[in-house]
């Protein structure tokens, strides 16, 4: 019997040693905004933030934020568990810590994420072609907001989010994220405000822009921008992954192309990566499942600093109004 209660006592020591926080989520309600409807952020802070009260972070700023964390909130009732993924790879040392900002999506998600300066490419034919297919659609609202999008977040948001908490705000430990069109938002916001955003990371970007494949003319509009404004690849890091499966399988013949831009712009595998994720939907499931990947690339620790062994994270994050900085 007291053999049996030693070795269950040095098992639980075993896996405490492993067990490590969650961090700490706080939830901003109705953030208000001159350029944008308001809306909810929430802000991710690592398990160490509380007692490492001298050290700044990086951020990561996501869009469609009510998926992010709480599967409760989420759009389709999966969430990403963004903050599982992070915790993790803190804790293995596989990336160095660092606040996740999360912005809740609105109802006019579609025009606010739109790279709107890319519309300017746009000919007469695929203006009609966008405009009737967001009618049939029933897409809310008809002018695009995406660049009223990115000031809210570059002229609002950060400055906030940067007075609040203990950040490192210059561009090279600032990061954006998203998917389908959120990725679309996420690269548009390096391309327009390199200055602010070092790293992006988009996840199915939606290249058609419209339904699928049928009309490609306001994609390769989007293509023309993107090779004229592409910040440059000494500053900045860029990743891209798509999977297979129900909307992601329009995507592979854009991203060719996309990553061919990269190339003679002069990324490479140190600024640059696309990832395949054969037999993956356009799901938040999917996402979820990968998001390591990502976060590996764009706050990737040194080798000599990882461990192995990934541990378990059991404790669960509270809530509470922000308020002075912290």
């Amino acid at each position: 019997m007291k053999s049996t209660l030693t070795k269950l006592l040095l098992m639980l020591a075993v896996i405490s040693c492993y067990a490590q926080p969650k961090g700490k989520t706080v939830k901003i309600d109705s953030f208000k905004s001159k350029f944008v409807q308001a809306r909810n952020i929430e802000v991710w802070l690592p398990a160490d933030y509380s007692t490492n009260t001298k050290e700044s972070y990086p951020v990561l700023y996501m869009q469609d934020g009510q998926s992010i964390f709480n599967p409760e909130t989420a759009i389709h009732k999966v969430a990403w568990e963004a903050d599982d993924s992070a915790a993790k790879l803190i804790a293995s040392k596989r990336v160095k810590p660092f606040i996740i900002v999360a912005i809740w999506s609105s109802d006019q998600r579609y025009t606010e994420y739109f790279p709107e300066k890319a519309a300017a490419n746009f000919t007469k034919t695929d203006k009609a072609i966008f405009d009737k297919t967001n009618e049939t659609a029933k897409i809310k609202g008809t002018q695009l907001l995406g660049d009223e999008y990115l000031k809210f977040l570059t002229q609002e948001l950060k400055p906030y989010i940067d007075k609040t908490y203990r950040t490192k705000s210059d561009a090279a430990n600032t990061a954006i994220c998203g998917s389908a069109m959120g990725a679309l938002i996420s690269l548009y916001a390096v391309c327009e405000y390199p200055n602010v955003f070092g790293k992006a990371a988009c996840m199915s970007t939606h290249w058609p822009l419209l339904a699928d494949n049928t009309h490609s003319g306001p994609s390769e509009a989007f293509k023309k921008y993107l090779y004229e404004k592409l910040p440059p690849f000494q500053d900045h890091s860029i990743y891209f992954d798509l999977g297979t499966k129900t909307m992601d399988q329009y995507y592979g013949e854009h991203q060719k192309t996309v990553d061919n831009i990269m190339k003679s712009k002069g990324y490479t595998d140190k600024n640059w990566l696309t990832k395949k994720f054969d037999g993956a939907a356009h799901v938040e499931k999917a996402w979820q499942e990968r998001f390591i990947h990502p976060l590996m690339f764009i706050f990737k620790n040194e080798p000599k600093t990882i461990v192995k062994t990934l541990p378990k994270v059991t404790a669960k994050p509270t809530v509470k109004k922000a308020a002075k900085k912290q």
